[in-house]
């Protein structure tokens, strides 16, 4: 008997409309590199992850991001007051189509969270975005721009991921720049995705080895059984 898709097709069709939107316009405005942000990438893997049910590619986001972006989310609702990264959310300079493309550094951790529930969590994900991480760490830092941004192309993406400093003005000079990258290839699996790894394993149910449907086959047994 075919069994039921665990992720609503009108969630896949709404999702994947949305990065259709956000894909090209971020593309054209802050340029490729932009997407090597570690909130696109997440985005962009959780569009394959809804449409193949991969327990695995969505478990990959969730570890990574889920924490960062919480905070984001926290920041934003009580606005900016925290961290001050969502400031731009409420500069009316800015326009609201464009903050509306932002939000899905909200609502993003908690729809990875639920389809992680759906799916169950594959217990690999630390290791797999730990490699990610740092292969975009690695490019982030020796391809992609520097900041500031050149002065006939503002918008450039620069500073990828923080790793020239917490500014896109100007790189960081209090440390050696491969002294502070290497903190942040250490630190971010350290602080954030290991974390995140565990709440995910106490709290969540586990993705069984093989195909897609198992772990669905397995709570019809226990239904079974009773």
């Amino acid at each position: 008997m075919t069994r039921p898709g665990r992720i609503p097709l009108a969630l896949k069709v709404v999702y994947t409309a949305f990065v259709a939107v956000l894909a090209p316009y971020y593309w054209i405005t802050y340029s490729p590199w932009n997407f090597l942000f570690f909130c696109d990438v997440a985005l962009l893997l959780t569009l394959p992850a809804l449409w193949l049910e991969s327990a695995l590619l969505m478990s990959l986001p969730a570890v990574g991001i889920v924490l960062p972006q919480i905070l984001w989310t926290a920041d934003f609702l009580t606005g900016a007051r925290i961290t001050g990264m969502t400031s731009y959310m409420y500069d009316p300079n800015l326009p609201l189509f464009v903050r509306g493309l932002s939000t899905f550094h909200g609502w993003l951790p908690f729809l990875l969270a639920w389809c992680v529930w759906r799916l169950g969590y594959d217990r690999r994900a630390l290791s797999g975005w730990t490699v990610i991480s740092t292969v975009v760490l690695l490019v982030s830092f020796f391809l992609a721009p520097a900041p500031p941004a050149p002065p006939n192309n503002p918008k450039l993406a620069v500073n990828l991921n923080y790793v020239h400093g917490l500014s896109y003005e100007q790189p960081q000079s209090w440390m050696a720049p491969w002294l502070w990258l290497t903190i942040l290839v250490v630190g971010l699996p350290t602080v954030l995705y290991l974390p995140a790894h565990l709440g995910f394993r106490r709290w969540f149910p586990e993705a069984l080895a093989g195909s897609r449907s198992e772990p669905l086959a397995a709570e019809e047994t226990v239904v079974a059984d009773a």
